[in-house]
């Protein structure tokens, strides 16, 4: 749990924990499949939810959707990060 008080301009980090080999190897799966870490997380939770959520559950995924997509049209989307 984030002791992070919300913040109407940023998404909260959350914090868990991994160990290294594991978080290395999921970010050299992820860069084959041409996503990011983050990227494929929220959609596991997203998935997760829809299979296993209650109906309370799902609006609050559906306003976590809402809210996503208000922060990525203000700015613009976030750009794909590239290797230079």
């Amino acid at each position: 749990m984030t002791t992070q008080k919300p913040d109407p301009i940023h998404t909260p980090t959350r914090k868990f924990r991994v160990p290294d080999p594991l978080w290395n190897a999921y970010g050299d799966v992820c860069a084959r499949l041409d996503t990011e870490r983050s990227e494929d997380l929220l959609n596991h939770v997203r998935a997760v939810i829809r299979e296993h959520g209650t109906p309370d559950e799902l609006a609050l995924l559906e306003r976590a959707e809402q809210e996503l997509a208000k922060r990525r049209a203000r700015k613009g989307g976030r750009p794909r990060k590239t290797a230079d």
